[in-house]
């Protein structure tokens, strides 16, 4: 006897070996097992999934709703993406959450503090890589504050690294260079997609105040996110243009 199976007795008794072998196949038929899926992990992560609503190059998020899952909110996995948060800002002191997407264990937030814009993304929990605009908010009304992640290549593969640039505007204000997860942010019913604020458990422990870190001081009107991988200054003339129609 070989409980513990310490010892390969394939060569011993390949009869048995065969009646083992067709046993196995058999089962697995008869339980719908087949065909067996040797994907690895990153390719079972990053393989898309049948959606409620078909894909589309752009999202628009409005704050006051409920938080959206993230199975059916915006993918921007392994892709290039524009994050574009259109404000009124009266006067200076605006501070809180413009977008966030996940929490404490992966994601990714676009915020104000210290009357600067900032971007941060979680990288499995395990790293917040942190992009800061180098110069204080404008003041005025349809102002768009963004941030534009441009994809340069993997590594390892499902794994896209680039450069995260910051906007006021047409105006970059500040650039850094990123890695984003390959997988979801969270695998179960973890957090999802929030415009004007994060629930939750944070993205990022630098934000100001409290919990749920609500977007003050001035007016949040829409959040759109845009996956296209078109430049960044193209969509921020077509920004202007429809403000401008509005």
């Amino acid at each position: 006897m070989d409980r513990a199976e310490l010892h390969d007795r394939a060569a011993d008794e390949p009869g048995r070996l065969a009646e083992l072998v067709g046993l196995w196949f058999h089962e697995a038929g008869a339980n719908q097992a087949l065909p067996l899926d040797d994907r690895s992990g990153v390719e079972l992560l990053t393989t898309p999934r049948p959606q409620l609503a078909p894909p589309r190059n752009r999202y628009v998020y409005r704050p006051g709703g409920a938080e959206v899952p993230e199975a059916v909110a915006v993918n921007l996995r392994n892709r290039s993406f524009s994050i574009g948060a259109v404000v009124d800002l009266p006067e200076p002191g605006a501070e809180g959450v413009l977008f966030s997407h996940g929490g404490r264990f992966g994601g990714h937030s676009l915020y104000v503090k210290d009357n600067r814009l900032h971007y941060v993304y979680n990288f499995l929990g395990s790293e917040q890589e942190k992009i800061d605009a180098n110069e204080d908010l404008p003041i005025g009304e349809n102002l768009l504050l963004a941030a534009s992640f441009d994809k340069e290549g993997e590594d390892p593969p499902g794994t896209a690294h680039g450069l995260l640039s910051l906007y006021y505007g047409d105006r970059k204000v500040g650039e850094g260079r990123i890695r984003t997860q390959p997988g979801k942010f969270s695998i179960g019913g973890g957090e999802g997609l929030n415009a004007g604020r994060d629930s939750g458990e944070p993205v990022t422990d630098d934000y100001s105040g409290t919990s749920p870190w609500a977007f003050t001081g001035g007016t949040l009107n829409r959040v759109a996110v845009d996956v296209s991988g078109e430049p960044y200054v193209d969509l921020e003339r077509e920004a202007v243009a429809m403000l401008s129609r509005e």
